[in-house]
Parts: structure tokens; sequence; C-alpha cells
């Protein structure tokens, strides 16, 4: 078949990958002059390197992506500075770090030489969890994690230490906000599976690196010797001809969608009514948007602090609005003297720091930084600071919200991406679940039907 992905994300390309697989011609559209979506590298110029759009960090639970890499011939090893389960404040106050022991052992003897814990409240978060496995790992539909958290009797201490951090990273969502059900979901891959499933997965190169180059380069040329891979070209015009899909003139048999949920509506409103197309668009519109920021630093020189990820506590008053610290030189692949002096500052939900604005908000961020790792190796001067913020990074994670399957009511179209219903928060592991999903889904209506799927 010749066929089209819109989108060379980590859905688009995970999809493309499954396609091209399977012996099928495949073109990928991407808006942008790199792989990888809202996962990406992005130059950093005058210091002449690359950095990320958005610091990630991976789970050993990631099964979807990490088993993509080993298709691609990929040394996870090479690829990941992995480390258990490790939660550590920079000011010292909190530490829980699990053991490399058989779960759910390495967990139960983490809590139990935690830092910063009373001894109830030990008792209550081994508790929490308990209760989570007994009942399936299913929470109320309509619980936000607040509700389960004060449900199951976590301490105001423990959310701000534990819960909190721990939910803004997992859904980057409040937990006044999020969605129990899904967060649910993210302790059941990891706290609920094996040993290294909880496993702390720092990408040691660029997140395009990572393995959309190595799948860019695996998807060679497309249908009839046509390039396979199209960046910066944003797909307008979508239509349905005589049992062929029009993008931007080109002719194909089927397509994926796997842009974000707002570029898919665009594209999709383009097309006829059906049955069930009024209520799937307004799946598509229901989507509440969140920014993420990263604010990278260059310091005189690397931080010998060997700790590669701290946890940050906010003050928002004083717009100290930094949850997680990277230290690049602790896990980055053979960096250069330039790279090694780096630090990432993540602020996973960052509408207050939008609103303070970044003249204000800098300044404080690297004033909290130093402020907190006073008692470590001193930090050493900042020469350059670098903000990025990506405005529609995530959508809210917030319970009730009806998330589109990968099947649209239009026959030979389908849509990929963290916002369809892969079960997971808006995290690159559901990108990755959904692009493969939507690539089987094509396969299969083809297999089984007319070309149209239906």
């Amino acid at each position: 078949m010749k066929l089209a992905v819109v989108g060379g994300g980590w859905a688009g390309l995970s999809a493309a990958i499954r396609l091209t697989q399977a012996g099928h011609g495949v073109v990928v559209y991407e808006s942008a002059a790199t792989p990888g979506g809202r996962a990406r590298r992005v130059p950093w110029r005058p210091l002449g390197v690359d950095i990320d759009n958005g610091q990630h960090i991976l789970l050993g639970a990631y099964a979807a992506t990490l088993g993509l890499m080993d298709e691609l011939g990929l040394e996870q090893e090479a690829m990941f500075h992995r480390m258990p389960l490790s939660i550590e404040s920079a000011d010292g106050g909190f530490r829980l770090k699990a053991p490399g022991i058989a779960s759910p052992l390495n967990l139960l003897l983490g809590i139990a030489g935690a830092r910063g814990m009373r001894a109830g409240e030990r008792m209550s978060l081994i508790a929490a969890v308990a209760r989570l496995r007994l009942s399936g790992w299913r929470t109320s539909a309509d619980a936000t994690v607040g509700d389960w958290l004060a449900e199951t009797r976590q301490s105001p201490q423990m959310i701000a230490s534990f819960w909190r951090p721990l939910c803004v990273a997992a859904l980057n969502t409040p937990v006044e906000q999020a969605s129990a059900q899904l967060f649910a979901h993210v302790l059941r891959d990891s706290l609920g599976g094996r040993r290294s499933a909880t496993d702390m997965l720092l990408p040691r190169v660029d997140l395009s690196a990572l393995w959309p180059d190595q799948a860019v380069r695996r998807l060679a040329t497309g249908p009839a010797g046509s390039a396979a891979w199209r960046p910066s070209h944003t797909v307008r015009q979508l239509s349905m001809g005589d049992d062929r899909i029009e993008l931007d003139g080109a002719s194909y048999d089927a397509v994926i969608l796997a842009a974000n949920a707002a570029s898919a509506q665009t594209l999709l409103t383009q097309l006829p009514a059906r049955p069930g197309s009024t209520d799937y668009l307004a799946m598509l519109s229901a989507f509440t948007y969140l920014p993420i920021a990263t604010l990278t630093l260059q310091l005189e020189s690397p931080w010998p602090d060997p700790a590669p990820m701290l946890l940050l506590r906010e003050d928002p008053a004083r717009l100290q609005f930094g949850q997680w610290l990277f230290n690049r030189k602790a896990y980055a692949k053979t960096p250069g003297a330039t790279e090694a002096a780096l630090l990432h500052v993540v602020v996973s939900d960052a509408r207050a720091l939008l609103g303070h604005g970044r003249q204000a908000a800098i300044p404080a961020i690297i004033e909290q930084v130093r402020e907190q790792t006073r008692h470590r190796a001193p930090m050493p001067k900042v020469l350059r600071e670098h903000l990025i913020v990506e405005k529609r990074a995530t959508f809210a994670a917030v319970p009730g919200l009806r998330r589109p399957p990968n099947a649209t009511p239009w026959p030979g179209i389908w849509v990929a991406g963290d916002w369809t219903d892969t079960s997971y928060p808006a995290v690159l592991e559901g990108a990755v679940v959904s692009g493969k999903r939507a690539a089987e889904a094509l396969m299969s209506a083809f297999r089984g039907q007319t070309p149209y799927g239906v």
C-alpha cells in the first residue's frame, strides 16, 4: 500500500516503522525540520550545542518504547543513564531510593529507609499502594488525585514531598485537577510491575538521537522511490476521492494523522460529515492544554555534584517555580566541556511562570536552585540561561476526559498521538503505543475489507 503519516513525532514515527516493517510504502510529513515532535532537539546557537525542547525522563516500564529501540538496533545502555527509583530533594530534607532487588520488596525497603518520613507516613504510603494493588489499580472514575490522597490519609508533608511532585511529573497536571485513575495506571505499570519497571531512565543523548533519527534513517525511501521523510512540510489540505485520500494534492491508500489534536481536528473538519463525526470532532476540541517550561543554565564550569536528578521545593510567592533539577554532567554520554556545564530546571505546569513573565521568573529560579543546594558542592556561576516553553506541551489529564480512539468515522483515516485513548497520560510511552496501535488497526482493516476499512 501507499500510505502517509502526518506528523514525525514519537507517535507518527512509531506508526511509520510498524507499517514499513510490514512491507508498505510510507511517506512521513513533519512540519519541523527535526524528528521527534514535542520531544526533539533544538539548537542553542550562542553555545553551538543541541539541547532538548523539554527535559524528559522515561521509566523501565515503557515496554513499547524500549522494544521499538531494540527493533531499531539501539543499545539501551548507551542511550540511557538507568537508575533505581530515586526521589531526593535538593535541600536534603527528603530522600527515597529503592534498592535493586525484586519488587515489591524494593519499594518496601526504600520506604523503610527513606529520609524525611515519619513512621505513620511510611505506613500510610505502603497502605495506599497496597490498596490500589488489591483493587486492580482502579479508582473512582470521577476522583482527582487530591481526592484519592485524602481518602488514603496522606499527610500534607508526604503530599508536598512525594505525591505532588510525582503526580505533576507523570500527568503534568496539579493533584487538585489530575485524574486519579490515570495516575493509578502509571503506578500500576511502575510500582506494580517488575523491579526494573520502576527504574528511571535519563537520556544520555538528545531526544531526537534517542531513536527518532534512527527511525528516519530506517524509513529510507517511500513509494515509487519518493522521499519517505519530508521535513518542514505542514500539511494544509485533506480530502477524500474515489478510493483514495488526498494530502496536499498527493494521493494515498490510507493516512494516519499523528499531529496534535488541534491540528488533526483542523484537517478532519475539511472532510464531509459522516455518522459519528460530530461527536468525534467534539472529543478533539475538548482538550485543555498546559505549558511545560525547561530552563537550561550554562555554568562557568561543570558542577561536581554527583546527583543526576533532584527535586526542588516550589515557592510560588517568590516566583520559585522549579520542580526538578538535572545535572547534565552526571548522566550525559561523553559530554564535551560545554555540555557538561549545563543544568536543566523543569516546570511541568508552567502557567504561573508565564503569568509573571520570563524576566522575573528566571533569576528567581536560579536563586531557588542556589538556595536549595547550598549544603552541596557550590554551584558555579551561571553564564547564560535559555528558557524554552512549550505552550501546548500536554493536555490536562482531568477525570472524565473522553479521548478519541485511533479509528475515525472517515474510512481510510486513523489518528495517533499521546492524546488518543491509550489509558496513559500524555507521556512518551503513550505516543509510541498509540502509533503502533494505529498502524495495526489500519493494516487489519485493509486485510479484511475494502481499502477504506469499512
